[in-house]
């Protein structure tokens, strides 16, 4: 295996509108889990299709260690990359068993016999499916026909897996559980990993490392716990967790998070003529709190565990909070801040 190198790549279909993926460069490690998170249309998904080799970049290159997989003139086809792809439609043969969906791949490539047998045995015991071998897809449940089409990619130990909203299919249920499947297959088997999802929660959950896109361009690419604490950007932090923008004035040349302390300062000269900053403040870090800044409460949506409130605070900017207990709308809800941080 090597570590998978997008050079600038772009992708223009020619349309007269902005380019599909516009100058992206992204390192995915080897072994690594990378997912390529964004609303839809920014271009996560021609992303993946360039790397597959469905489609070709029309500028920069795409390179697997040493070897140039594509760029604007040269495209190594689809089947000689050692690539696997895990669709959202699971993509699998409904006159075909469980066992000759898995070994497809081998059979394609002339392997026959006890070695097919073998890693096909393998494949489906590494997703708990080995007792499943003789059933069809119609007879099996959403996940685990998911099962099956992680089976199919690993049984011929590909370099890369790429994975197009693989659980978009699947209930809130269901879905957990399959994150639990993903992290075993990626520990499992070794291989870079892919992973296209318009879902924070499932990026959060799976990847070693989130790359967020927009309107075609990369925008930050860092570890989910980084990404979630620190994002660069009004775009990013509005994609990535629950939170609330405020925009509030902060000094140039100091430290970019600050404690509550610090923000009741901020707060307190607001209207000091101080360029002004986008902060971006988790409903986490939101605390009742009797001294605090006394806001209203918009609405409240019953979570089961919590709370879930949307806040107005006096000068009229938006935040987001959780209670244990019960509040109502109208109610006032005097907060403090415990951290927040500026984008």
């Amino acid at each position: 295996m090597a570590k998978l190198i997008l050079n600038h790549i772009s992708k223009d279909f020619g349309t007269g509108g902005r380019a599909a993926v516009n100058a992206l460069s992204l390192d995915v490690r080897e072994g690594g889990f990378l997912a390529l998170l964004g609303p839809s249309g920014c271009g996560k998904t021609t992303v993946l299709r360039m790397i597959a080799g469905f489609e070709q970049p029309t500028d920069g290159s795409i390179h697997l260690g040493e070897r140039l997989l594509a760029d604007a003139a040269n495209m190594l086809p689809p089947e000689r990359r050692n690539m696997a792809m895990v669709f959202q439609s699971y993509a699998l043969w409904p006159h075909m068993n469980v066992a000759d969906n898995v070994g497809y791949p081998l059979k394609v490539r002339g392997i026959s016999g006890e070695g097919y047998r073998e890693k096909v045995r393998e494949a489906l015991a590494t997703v708990r499916l080995g007792d499943y071998a003789e059933r069809r897809p119609a007879d099996l449940s959403g996940g685990q026909r998911q099962r099956v089409a992680l089976a199919r990619c690993l049984v011929t130990s590909p370099d890369v897996v790429l994975l197009d909203e693989p659980l978009a299919n699947l209930d809130r249920h269901l879905k957990k559980e399959m994150e639990e499947t993903f992290r075993e297959f990626h520990q499992r088997s070794g291989a870079t990993m892919v992973y296209v999802t318009h879902d924070q929660s499932e990026a959060m959950a799976l990847a070693t490392d989130v790359a967020v896109m927009s309107e075609g361009r990369l925008l930050q690419v860092a570890p989910p716990a980084e990404i979630y604490a620190r994002p660069e950007g009004k775009m990013v932090g509005g994609l990535v967790g629950q939170g609330a923008i405020l925009s509030l004035a902060f000094p140039d040349g100091g430290p970019r998070r600050i404690d509550w302390s610090s923000f009741q300062g901020l707060w307190e000269n607001r209207a000091n003529g101080s360029a002004l900053a986008d902060i971006l403040v988790r409903p986490e870090d939101v605390l009742a709190d009797a001294e605090g800044i006394s806001c209203r409460v918009v609405s409240v949506l019953y979570e089961g565990e919590r709370y879930a409130m949307r806040l107005s605070m006096p000068d009229g900017q938006a935040l987001r909070a959780y209670s244990r207990e019960a509040v109502a709308a109208g109610d006032v809800y005097p907060v403090a801040i415990r951290s927040v941080w500026r984008l």
